[in-house]
């Protein structure tokens, strides 16, 4: 079965399910595994966001709305020529990927017609849930089945060693200017590593929010800019650098602010579980030492 992705957590899913011989396009925002990105892509964004501060490229989605009613083109001649069975795609988030209506009406142009198969994850059983609905579409139901419960494991025991433990109050901001609360899984991924989120709302959308009203002097803060990895969340929060200090004072003076890679959060993919070890490690580091930080979160803006 030849399959193409159109979003980074199917790229991912795909790897993870043992399905990466018959992947033969991904989308342009598809970077994991590495091997995948030998692979042509099949779609673009409508602007470069490259060199653009997190204002500038907020605007500029919202221009590419307004005027295209999407963020995102198809390239519809490479998807003829790579011809896939199945083509994965999601309708969680219009910006954040591809979206499903866009794919559709590229793939109405195909002879055959390939199947569609939209990922619409909002929570984390949402997406163990899509994990499965990828292997089942390709066919190999068994091995869904068998990843699933690896990843339901390992959430299992971070939520055993955090049980009775004090929970910190987060803070945790998706996008900075303007600043988003989380939402779907992500507050989830909180509560579950032992913490407490003051903003994010589970299973609901992530909302766009003011400086004003976000809640001041948490315990832990976490910066984890959507799209972005450490470097691009360093220069953004150091953009920022006054605001979030103001909100975040005591979290920001005392070391436990931090900068998230985005990839283990906002994507919904098996890699949450990683981001879900990652944030345990950091608010109850003495009970995971066995989880690395390396290249996935670091202390922003140094250690005190």
């Amino acid at each position: 079965m030849r399959i193409v992705s159109m979003l980074a957590s199917a790229t991912e899913t795909v790897y993870a399910l043992g399905l990466e011989a018959q992947l033969v396009g991904i989308s342009h925002e598809c970077d994991y595994p590495q091997e995948a990105l030998r692979l042509p892509r099949v779609s673009r964004p409508r602007f470069d966001p490259a060199g653009l501060d997190s204002a500038a490229i907020d605007a500029a989605v919202r221009r590419s709305m307004q005027e295209h009613g999407s963020v995102y083109q198809i390239d519809t001649d490479r998807l003829r020529e790579l011809r896939p069975a199945l083509v994965l795609t999601q309708a969680v988030c219009e910006v954040c990927a591809v979206p499903t209506g866009s794919v559709i009406d590229a793939v109405g142009e195909l002879d055959p017609r390939p199947e569609v198969v939209s990922l619409d994850a909002h929570s984390l059983e949402g997406v163990l849930a899509s994990i499965q609905q990828v292997a089942d579409a390709a066919g190999v139901s068994g091995r869904g089945r068998a990843v699933v419960e690896g990843l339901r494991e390992r959430l299992a025991r971070v939520g055993g060693r955090v049980a009775g433990r004090r929970r910190p109050k987060v803070l945790m901001l998706e996008w900075l200017d303007p600043p988003f609360a989380t939402g779907h899984w992500v507050p989830e991924m909180v509560e579950l590593a032992g913490g407490r989120d003051r903003l994010g709302a589970p299973l609901a959308r992530s909302r766009e929010v003011s400086w004003d009203e976000l809640p001041l002097d948490p315990d832990v803060l976490f910066v984890e800019p959507c799209g972005y990895d450490l470097a691009g969340a360093r220069a953004d929060a150091e953009y920022h650098r006054d605001r979030l200090a103001r909100v975040a004072g005591r979290a920001v003076a005392t070391g436990d602010a931090w900068l998230l890679h985005s990839s283990y959060f906002s994507r919904s993919g098996p890699r949450v579980v990683d981001g879900v070890e990652v944030l345990a490690r950091i608010l109850h580091p003495d009970a995971f030492l066995d989880i690395e930080l390396d290249g996935r979160a670091e202390r922003w803006p140094s250690a005190p």
